[in-house]
């Protein structure tokens, strides 16, 4: 069900159950008020029809009953029954005799209780009756107001009211409708606009003159829009590099293949080998990297929390990169508290390996020869760090923030780098919710996680 769909039925319904709850409070009220008014207007007729009797004798004989006089009274029709209230009337002796009635009243009595209200069912007519009993001149006057008229009376306000609504219903359908749509406009409005919208149009959405209920929204997609654009953005500049980096060892690669082949020196030709063999390090380890910068990319928004030992992480690193030591001629060493399980923690252990291996990597490379990289681990309860120390000339502090760049070559760092190591490793531990730090001279660095 579309939103303008479930709001239009929503809004009606809730308008209908309103109204009905008026037309029954309506109904209750009115039939209570109405019966009040009714039963005072029925006691002041029958205290009326009394009061007419006055001093007037009623002759009431033990058999047969005598003619009235001029001075007795005779009653015709005291209230012309009508179609909002009908009344009927009749005067009974004291013995059960009747003496005279209205022409809406029936033979029968309209009740034999005492004075006050009663309600009595005559011939299947429910009637409302209130009696008035005269001790001095031996008489009962009896004055009934007819139940069906009175409901009557109620049932005709409640049409009064239902009737409108009925043809009402229609036009305030429409007018729902029309609300609903004319409310749900600018959200239309946001829809046409996205579709319009090229692939390539990432600018974000103007706020200005927007309802105050899209603006989260709008905020949203222009975070997304700017999340999208800068990935866009890192995907174009890792092409272009990636390409221009991975020319230039290829192109070593075929100038020192060819100078092989020409050659019949063979110190030429071992010296064109090894360049080669060097181009061929230096490609597998910039694809290497670039593949570790895809797999940090993709792990964005992704939790792959599990128990992780660091200080079993950071030897089994370092035993990985054997090779490279022997070829630098560096030995890393590394240090940690004896405290069983003081330094595991959760975290994303894949990404935690990308960047302890490229932090012991850039110190291997940037060591002099016969040099030591100290890599210790430690921790004060709350947060593990990782301090890598290496003897090389360091970073230079108007570059520690370059060297985090992706692509970016120092002058004074060594031959062969691709650049990537460093960036790799802030957008791990960012990744992880840690932190990298540089300590000056900028040869130490420190990894710290939160445990």
């Amino acid at each position: 069900m579309s939103i303008r769909t479930r709001l239009f039925t929503v809004l009606l319904l809730m308008t209908s159950i309103v109204w009905l709850s008026a037309c029954v409070w309506i109904y209750t009220s009115t039939k209570e008020r109405l019966e009040h008014v009714l039963d005072a207007r029925l006691a002041e007729s029958a205290k009326m029809v009394s009061s007419l009797v006055g001093d007037r004798s009623v002759v009431i004989g033990m058999g047969e009953q005598e003619p009235a006089t001029g001075r007795d009274l005779e009653i015709g029709s005291t209230v012309a029954p009508s179609y909002e209230r009908q009344l009927a009337c009749q005067i009974w002796s004291v013995n059960g005799k009747l003496l005279s009635k209205s022409d809406s009243a029936p033979v029968a009595s309209l009740s034999d209780h005492g004075s006050g209200f009663r309600n009595t069912v005559i011939n299947g007519a429910a009637w409302r009756v209130y009696a008035v009993i005269k001790p001095d001149l031996g008489i009962r006057v009896l004055v009934g107001d007819s139940l069906q008229v009175r409901d009557r009376l109620v049932d005709d306000v409640i049409k009064g009211l239902l009737f409108p609504a009925v043809l009402i219903m229609p036009l305030m359908a429409g007018l729902i409708w029309l609300s609903v749509s004319k409310g749900l406009a600018p959200l239309q409005r946001l829809a046409a606009s996205l579709t319009a919208r090229d692939a390539s149009q990432l600018h974000p959405f103007v706020d200005d003159k927007t309802p105050a209920e899209l603006r989260p929204m709008i905020r949203a997609l222009n975070s997304l829009l700017f999340r999208v654009q800068s990935a866009r953005e890192r995907e174009q500049e890792f092409i272009t590099y990636a390409a221009h980096e991975l020319k230039t060892p290829l192109a070593g690669l075929k100038t020192q293949a060819q100078v092989a082949m020409r050659s019949s020196d063979r110190e030429v030709q071992q010296r064109a080998l090894k360049r080669i063999e060097q181009s061929v390090d230096r490609t597998s380890r910039m694809a290497r990297q670039l593949i570790d910068l895809a797999a940090v990319d993709a792990a964005e928004g992704r939790d792959r929390s599990v128990e992780v030992d660091v200080e079993a992480l950071v030897l089994d690193v370092a035993n990985d990169l054997e090779s490279l030591k022997r070829v630098r001629d560096v030995e890393i060493i590394c240090k940690a508290p004896r405290l069983l399980g003081a330094l595991s923690t959760r975290v994303d252990a894949s990404l935690l390996r990308l960047a302890i291996r490229n932090v012991l990597e850039n110190a291997v490379q940037h060591s002099p020869r016969g040099s030591i990289v100290e890599c210790m681990v430690e921790t004060d309860g709350r947060r593990i760090t990782v301090v890598v120390s290496d003897e090389g000339p360091g970073i230079a502090l108007e570059e520690q923030g370059k060297v985090l760049q992706r692509f970016y070559r120092s002058p004074r760092s060594a031959p062969g780098g691709s650049g990537l190591g460093l960036a790799i490793v802030k957008m791990s531990i960012e990744r992880l919710g840690g932190r990298l730090s540089f300590a000056k001279p900028g040869s130490r660095f420190e990894v710290l996680l939160e445990v």
